[in-house]
């Protein structure tokens, strides 16, 4: 009875314990919707549960411009652009490096782990990036990002914890290292494929500072998260 009595107890407060974790990963959300679809003028201070009266000027506003409109394509195509061509490059990339008969593989391994830690600085990326003309265009978001080192050890992992049997069964019946990348090796990784899709899928959509430093003179490539930076940097100049 009584370790009968402690296991609800330890259940009752695990779920306890779930819930309140829940709601604070949740509440935010809560409170941003509830914000947006309140009446200014009875906003409360503190908390906010649910909307104080109802408005959709905000929402209307938003729509009816069509920089917003603009904004939000250039959002979607990075959002779903980027993250696939970042996992079909730095897939492959992960995937070279577990092979051991890679001439220099070793060197390249160390090289993409130093990248990590010592970058070359902001300014030197942009003389890049302007040397390659990719100022002031849409590709400045997706080329960039195209190799991930993080991602790239991540997906190295996953694939280093294969059956090796997979990749000698298939140079047996005569696969070339393309076909066996993409027809076996890709679809067992569909997981690791998935988070870093998701992380990668994230992280675009919540970019603004690569268009203020490539495209803040391209308007037609502003993102959504960039014109509401604007937004919210007039009004508090205001």
């Amino acid at each position: 009875m009584k370790r009968w009595q402690s296991s609800l107890l330890f259940d009752a407060a695990n779920y306890l314990f779930m819930l309140a974790l829940i709601f604070i990963m949740f509440y935010p959300f809560l409170y941003i919707v509830s914000y947006s679809l309140s009446t200014p003028s009875r906003l409360p201070e503190g908390l906010l549960f649910w909307p104080a009266g109802f408005s959709a000027d905000s929402y209307r506003a938003a729509l009816e411009n069509p920089d917003m409109l603009h904004g939000i394509l250039v959002s979607a195509l990075r959002t779903v652009i980027g993250p696939l061509v970042m996992v079909a490059v730095t897939s492959m990339v992960a995937y070279a490096l577990t092979r051991q008969d890679l001439v220099g593989v070793k060197f390249f391994r160390k090289f993409f782990v130093l990248t990590m830690y010592f970058s070359s600085g902001l300014i030197p990326m942009y003389i890049l990036a302007q040397t390659l003309h990719l100022t002031g265009s849409f590709w400045v978001y997706i080329l960039p990002e195209a190799v991930v080192i993080f991602y790239m050890i991540l997906i190295k992992t996953y694939i280093e914890s294969l059956p090796r049997e997979l990749e000698e069964s298939a140079l047996i019946d005569g696969a070339n290292d393309l076909y066996l990348y993409w027809r076996i090796i890709f679809p067992v990784c569909a997981p690791v494929m998935a988070a870093v899709t998701l992380f990668a899928a994230v992280q675009q959509w919540n970019s603004f500072i690569d268009t203020e430093i490539y495209n803040a003179m391209s308007p037609e490539n502003h993102t959504l998260q960039y014109l509401l930076y604007l937004t919210v940097s007039a009004q508090s100049g205001s």
